[in-house]
């Protein structure tokens, strides 16, 4: 797992290091990493010697790690125009290092004229300090340099996006890569799309971090959980999944809820609902029945996608929840808690996990607002469960405070049914035994790579999303 800090616990631990660092060196430390950066931007398309690179200079010290990117640019023979946006408060020794280099520098206007010439921007306007949305003439200058379609390299994070919370109120950057500096922050993955590929440069902070705000999944974390049988395993032992899903007037949600459970585990699958037929023509092999009250026993169930919110939904979820296993709770289901205190008291407690999106989560646990991460754990705080909060960036948290982020790297499973494919995986997961912090994640993992295999670059509906299972688990499994 990788870490994510907030701004407040870099800053703190920055100021350690930095006083047990000569002064300059750890600015020219990030320096160099941001300058090798930009040196393989610039390769892509040509040699480096005698490319254009326009710095956006803030004040302070992201402007000043622009400044000495640029000397190190300067000396493999890159053309550096420095925008001075604040020039009064730009840093003085990266300003004397560059002029000493040969860099030129300009006013806005000129700027302007230099940033659209380039073939790269270095976007060193605001560091993690800053806040708000980009003010004039910085808003100016980046709406250009976007509309000309520049690449931009982002010092530390895209200026104009909150970095703890990825919230953009107004003009920011949208970079094409961001380089930075010890430790990744919740800009990084709640606002992945502003963020391009990030690079992370090792200053020597590591040591020095306290506990992360949140965690991310690697494929070696999921492919570490993700239940393999043994040579002594049987459909049983790998655990017994239960969906309870679909209905006369959707059942979609049950094909699509009970295929991805049969594609994710290698145990069984038992299926409860009105669409029990329609379940065993493309699935032959799950158990279903026309009634909840009539299924098997099973180590978990998934419920909601598709059930109503009637009294006939009320009555599976009753159910689903008085068999007293883990349980994964969506759509229609997280409705019905919304509006019945008693169900919700009943899982307190309980290795239950809910997948709202974020309108269903506004109807159970209040508007989400700009900082999904602390959404997601007060949710999960308040309703004593675990809280997938899905999203282009989705967060999982439990009542104990653990958070992991899922940036996902592309918006293709934003379609109709993804989310009936994701409660089958997590169903089968928990099934497996993985506790709900887990299986959200590793789910959520496999769910967001399907969704790309299954798109490769084109729209793709949930049932190709669905079938992409396998390659999915596959590829995270490196077979």
């Amino acid at each position: 797992m990788r870490g994510v800090w907030t701004a407040q616990q870099v800053r703190e631990s920055e100021a350690v290091l930095l006083g047990r660092t000569a002064e300059g060196a750890l600015m020219r430390r990030a320096a160099f990493g941001l300058a090798v950066h930009a040196r393989r931007m610039l390769a892509r398309s040509g040699q480096v010697s005698g490319r254009r690179v326009a710095l956006l200079v803030g004040a302070g010290n992201n402007g000043g790690d622009a400044l000495w990117a640029g000397v190190e640019l300067r000396r493999r023979g890159v053309g550096v125009t420095a925008v001075l946006l604040d020039a009064a408060r730009a840093h003085p020794e990266g300003l004397a290092a560059l002029r000493r280099a040969g860099g030129r520098f300009v006013d806005v206007d000129a700027g302007l004229v230099a940033a659209l010439g380039a073939d790269l921007v270095i976007d060193g306007i605001v560091g993690i300090s800053g806040r708000g949305p980009l003010r004039e003439p910085a808003a100016r200058l980046v709406a250009a340099v976007d509309h000309a379609g520049v690449p931009v390299l982002a010092v530390d994070l895209p200026s104009g996006v909150d970095p703890d919370t990825g919230a953009v109120d107004g003009p920011a950057v949208t970079a094409t890569a961001t380089v930075t500096f010890g430790a990744l922050k919740p800009v990084h993955v709640l606002a992945a799309h502003r963020c391009g590929e990030v690079h992370l440069v090792d200053i020597g902070l590591s040591p020095l971090l306290p506990e992360p705000y949140a965690e991310i999944l690697d494929p070696a974390d999921v492919a570490a959980r993700w239940p393999v049988p043994g040579p002594a395993d049987d459909k049983y032992t790998q655990g017994v999944v239960g969906i309870a899903a679909g209905s006369a007037t959707y059942p979609g949600a049950a094909v699509l809820s009970a295929g991805a459970a049969a594609l994710a585990t290698s145990g069984m699958v038992r299926f409860a609902g009105t669409a029990a037929s329609l379940v065993r023509d493309p699935w032959p092999e799950i158990v279903a029945t026309d009634s909840i009250v009539d299924a098997g026993q099973t180590q978990a169930w998934a419920v909601g996608p598709g059930i109503g919110t009637d009294e006939a939904g009320f009555a599976v979820l009753s159910e689903a929840i008085g068999r007293n296993v883990p349980l994964c709770i969506d759509a229609d289901g997280i409705s019905l808690l919304a509006v019945h205190a008693d169900l919700r008291a009943a899982l307190r407690g309980r290795p239950v996990l809910i997948t709202p999106h974020d309108r269903e989560f506004a109807r159970i646990a209040g508007e989400v607002g700009s900082d999904r991460v602390a959404a997601a754990r007060r949710a999960a705080a308040e309703l004593g469960i675990t809280v997938l909060l899905k999203g282009n960036a989705t967060v999982v948290a439990d009542p104990g405070g653990r958070a992991l982020v899922h940036p996902s790297t592309s918006s293709w499973a934003a379609t109709a049914g993804s989310g009936d494919v994701l409660t089958g995986i997590i169903g089968a997961l928990l099934a497996a035994g993985l506790e709900p912090w887990w299986a959200g994640g590793c789910a959520t993992h496999v769910h967001g790579l399907a969704s790309v295999l299954a798109a490769r670059g084109a729209p793709a509906p949930a049932s190709r999303l669905q079938a992409a299972i396998p390659a999915a688990i596959r590829a995270i499994r490196g077979v």
